[in-house]
């Protein structure tokens, strides 16, 4: 556990080169500012949220990823000849390794068997090994102890029970091949069974294993260019590894199958491991438009970076086995939508044809919920079975469930008290060998960096249009007459832009002022312009500029309303649900979201104003920062509650900053102080910066 205090923030304005650079400037005119937004919340005044564009993000996010399967389909769709099809598989292959980034070295597993259990017809050997050095994963090995001296062997790959291989469907899915003379090795996933990272003083999970877990440690290694699906993946590689080294194991029949996370898992392995000759992924296969479609978030390891923009989806990761043996096993009453698990299974029907094998790809529907029910299980025996010429009994043997403690590989149940390393370690160890590694930037190449890790699109020459929308009626605004403007900042997407005026306001875009105030939402323009005090001052400081305040996408006029009921800021809620797909797509939140300041930049721009000041309160001082340094049109620039730097982040196991803010591979680039201190020509002010704990204030 990561017990290093955060850094204070006057700390922070000092090494970072700014020197206390206007701070009692700033204190004398915003004052005290500390508890501004506490104060916000406790003195808001009780109008109901505007939300006036909840679908403007899904149905944008729907057709890049329709889009995206259109160029896939296309692709496939072409293939005429087995020719065809072969070279079809090898640009799969080449194109996942792309998205899941390069493997690590292969080091000594230093595999331990702590303890043996004998059973009627089998044996369960508990083991540790180390898929990195000092980072232990533990599994049950299930071996038959009758039959053939060499059996095939299976890896097998738990979904998300909070006890990992323990859990009773996986027990028996394991168990039921050692029963039919197969080898199965079960291995926990990082963050659940004797897995967890974020122990508490019970050594349980102090986030409460699982998904937390995931999502927690996952969502910062994008910072230094890392993929949590990659560290899932290398585990199940390594534990093959560790199985062709046992003699009881036939190595030319090598299987993997998982369900839910571990079909994710299973899935992943099928593309990426060209040793596994068959494999049986349950209640995962699907299409990415359907789980986009039907608004279903999934932890950070199940959202592949660039997988989208690649033209990749589902089936791809099973095209790159083709032809050898695959069977989709869906389930009738799952949540995973089994239209896609049946399209993806149309596509890859074409393609084992095409090579020869059409046998050789099946999907089976079972009739129960999600889950790895007894008629998936057996549907997985007999292909496997099939696959290796071993038959299958018709029903599956009966099977006795062990305790959680019998299969237990460590002395005292977690990994951490047998020394093992965590995750979060590896990813403050990458964050400080970049930064040691990495050279200051400025100037253009800072900006080049920039648009390079914020994927930035070319501006047009063009300003945006803009829709005028009709009054709300009073909002207890500080002037009299405002007006919202919806800028369209690219297809489908609009910036909410709302303009005070001390005169009613209904047409298009004043002009004669050459001052303006922009000002970028935390989280909501409307709710802040009621009663934030930073916007007050900002307002009292400026009164010869016109004042804006903004919402970029996805934020107060344009939260969505998807992923359930009030799940914007759950953890697998709406912004992340954005944030993750983004990723898929290769258009970092981040990006998208700086690109709607620059056209409101551009807009502001074309009706006349010459000397912009940009300002912006926690969230949305990420936009305006990396807007700022991309657009000369800024004069001014003041930032309240931005983020100290991303280094911070991944170095500190705890932070709590959303997916939303985090940018793919930044930290081998550059860092927030180098864009501050290129800021400084614009007369940056920092007030009261916030660290690696302060990302979900007052929410």
């Amino acid at each position: 556990m990561d017990s290093s205090p955060l850094p204070r923030r006057r700390d922070f304005l000092q090494t970072t080169g700014l020197g206390l650079m206007g701070w009692p400037l700033m204190q004398g005119l915003f004052g005290s500012t500390g508890s501004a937004m506490a104060q916000t919340a406790a003195s808001a005044p009780a109008l109901p949220p505007l939300n006036r564009f909840p679908r403007m993000m899904q149905d944008w996010l729907v057709a890049e990823v329709r889009a995206a399967e259109q160029r896939g389909n296309a692709r496939r769709e072409a293939l005429k000849t087995k020719a065809d099809a072969e070279a079809y598989v090898k640009s799969v292959q080449e194109r996942i390794r792309q998205c899941f980034g390069p493997m690590p070295e292969k080091t000594p597993l230093n595999a331990k068997v702590t303890k043996t259990m004998e059973r009627d017809g089998y044996r369960i050997e508990n083991i540790t090994f180390e898929s990195r050095p000092g980072y232990l994963v533990t599994g049950n090995l299930y071996l038959p102890t009758s039959g053939k001296a060499k059996a095939p062997g299976v890896i097998g790959v738990c979904g998300h029970s909070l006890n990992g291989k323990a859990a009773e469907a996986y027990q028996s899915f394991a168990q039921g091949l050692a029963r039919q003379g197969q080898v199965c090795f079960l291995i926990d996933p990082v963050g659940q069974g004797e897995r967890f990272q974020y122990l508490n003083e019970k050594l349980g999970s102090r986030l409460g294993g699982g998904t937390s877990e995931h999502n927690q440690m996952g969502v910062p290694q994008a910072l230094v260019g890392e993929f949590l699906g990659t560290w899932f993946a290398w585990d199940g590689i390594r534990a093959l590894d560790y199985l062709i080294t046992r003699p009881e194991v036939d190595t030319t029949h090598l299987g993997i199958t998982g369900n839910s996370g571990g079909g994710t898992q299973t899935t992943w392995l099928c593309g990426l491991e060209p040793r596994f000759t068959m494999g049986a992924p349950s209640c995962f296969i699907s299409t990415f438009r359907r789980d986009a479609e039907n608004e279903l978030p999934q932890d950070m390891e199940q959202c592949p970076p660039r997988v989208l923009a690649q033209d990749l989806d589902h089936c791809d990761f099973l095209a790159a086995m083709a032809p050898k043996p695959v069977i989709i096993l869906a389930q009738e009453k799952d949540f995973f939508d089994n239209r896609g698990s049946t399209e993806s299974y149309e596509r890859l029907k074409k393609l084992y044809t095409l090579l020869g094998k059409p046998e050789n790809i099946q999907l089976h529907i079972g009739p129960d919920p999600h889950g790895y029910s007894q008629s998936n299980r057996e549907a997985m025996y007999q292909f496997f079975g099939k696959a290796t010429g071993i038959p299958a009994a018709a029903a599956e043997p009966a099977l006795t469930i062990e305790k959680d403690e019998v299969l237990l590989c460590t002395p005292k149940g977690q990994v951490a008290e047998a020394g093992s390393r965590t995750l979060m370690t590896f990813t403050r160890e990458k964050a400080d060998d970049l930064a040691a590694k990495r050279k200051a930037l400025s100037g253009e190449a800072l900006q080049k960096a920039a648009r390079k890790v914020l994927k930035m699109p070319t501006m047009t020459d063009s300003a945006p249009d803009y829709r005028i929308l009709r009054s709300v009626g009073a909002r207890k605004y500080p002037t009299k007459g405002y007006c919202t403007y919806a800028v369209e900042t690219e297809p489908l997407i609009h910036a909410l832009v709302t303009r005070l005026s001390d005169e009613a306001l209904t047409s298009r875009l004043p002009r004669g002022q050459s001052k303006a105030v922009l000002y970028i939402s935390h989280r909501s323009a409307d709710a802040e312009l009621r009663s934030d005090p930073f916007v007050k001052e900002l307002i009292a400081a400026a009164p010869d500029a016109a004042f804006f305040a903004c919402d970029v996408r996805g934020m107060g006029d344009s939260q969505p309303d998807t992923c359930g009921a009030n799940q914007f800021l759950g953890r697998y809620g709406s912004h992340y649900f954005y944030a993750a797909f983004s990723q898929m797509l290769d258009r970092p939140l981040p990006g998208q979201r700086t690109y709607d300041v620059l056209r409101v930049i551009q807009l502001l721009a074309a009706a006349g104003h010459t000397e912009i000041h940009l300002a912006a309160q926690g969230w949305g001082t990420l936009p305006a920062a990396f807007a700022a340094l991309l657009s000369p049109d800024i004069k001014q620039v003041t930032l309240k509650h931005a983020l100290s730097s991303f280094h911070e982040l991944a170095a500190h196991e705890d932070q709590q900053w959303p997916a939303a803010i985090m940018v793919p591979q930044v930290l081998q680039h550059f860092d927030l102080p180098d864009c501050y201190a290129a800021l400084k020509a614009q007369k940056l002010q920092l007030i009261e910066p916030w660290g690696a704990a302060d990302g979900m204030k007052q929410e």
